[in-house]
């Protein structure tokens, strides 16, 4: 039976302090997102802000990914490339940024959210909140003892309840010293399978959203995933830690984001939103 990554406590306080960093970067995008902002500048203003804090842009370079993050706008799925194109008032984008603090042999903090642009349409509304709401049902099934296919589970079952299908190609991960280590966490799922999660494993749940088939392609430039069907795509992301009662994020923010949370349809839940907001929408 494979022995997954269980972090010591000196290496859990170095973990923290990534994904603190990575959380941070994302409420620092939250105040540039605007009709007319080019997820390359998305991109300069994350590569500089976490190269300023001591750590580098984990994707660039990574198995030849081109930039410091991944912007992925309506029906990109994941690993969206920045690049000149402008955001226009009614998309959804994306924003996946991690980090690894220091630079040099460090840990990975991972982290990503939708955001609106300007005022979005009534199904891209419903894909986001579907989609932050899955990811905060898959953290509440976070314990030890728990499998990950229970978490699978979970989301899945939520997300068709709701119209929408959960992507299959692509999944959460293991992390810490490592970007991507076993296990593979898929946002779909039995219940009381895979493997069993333990008191100081690391790892992402990140939920990939669909409004219409749950299916992908990947374009010629080998990295942008797009719905196979043309319909919209939401996803949300933490890094999570299983302790010894249930589970602590990691990347949990201690401000709201603008453009993303601080919206009246947000559907925020207790255990992803920042500690400090008092309410349960």
């Amino acid at each position: 039976m494979p022995r997954y990554l269980r972090l010591t406590k000196s290496e859990l306080t170095q973990m923290r302090a990534s994904c603190r960093l990575a959380a941070r970067t994302l409420e620092m995008v939250a105040e540039h997102i605007r009709p007319g902002i080019t997820t390359d500048e998305i991109d300069r203003l994350i590569d500089a802000f976490i190269r300023d804090h001591g750590a580098y842009p984990s994707p660039l370079n990574y198995r030849g990914f081109p930039r410091s993050s991944c912007t992925s706008i309506n029906e990109v799925v994941c690993h969206g490339i920045p690049e000149s194109r402008a955001l226009k008032d009614g998309d959804i984008v994306n924003v996946d940024v991690t980090c690894t603090l220091p630079a040099e042999k460090g840990f990975f903090g991972d982290n990503s959210v939708t955001f609106y642009v300007g005022e979005p349409s009534p199904s891209a509304i419903h894909v986001t909140e579907v989609a932050r709401q899955a990811l905060e049902i898959g953290i509440a099934a976070v314990r030890p003892g728990a499998r990950i296919g229970d978490v699978g589970h979970a989301i899945q079952t939520f997300v068709e309840s709701k119209g929408c299908s959960v992507v299959r190609e692509f999944t959460g991960h293991g992390i810490g010293r490592q970007f991507h280590t076993e296990p593979a966490v898929p946002h779909y799922g039995k219940q009381g399978t895979g493997p069993l999660i333990k008191r100081g494993m690391t790892f992402t749940i990140e939920p990939m959203v669909n409004l219409g088939s749950w299916e992908t392609v990947v374009l010629d430039d080998d990295w942008t995933a797009v719905t196979k069907d043309g319909s919209l795509s939401a996803q949300f992301e933490h890094t999570v830690l299983a302790t010894r009662s249930g589970v602590e994020v990691l990347t949990r923010r201690d401000q709201i984001l603008k453009s993303c949370e601080d919206v009246p349809h947000a559907q925020l839940g207790p255990l992803s939103t920042p500690a400090a907001f008092p309410r349960h929408r």
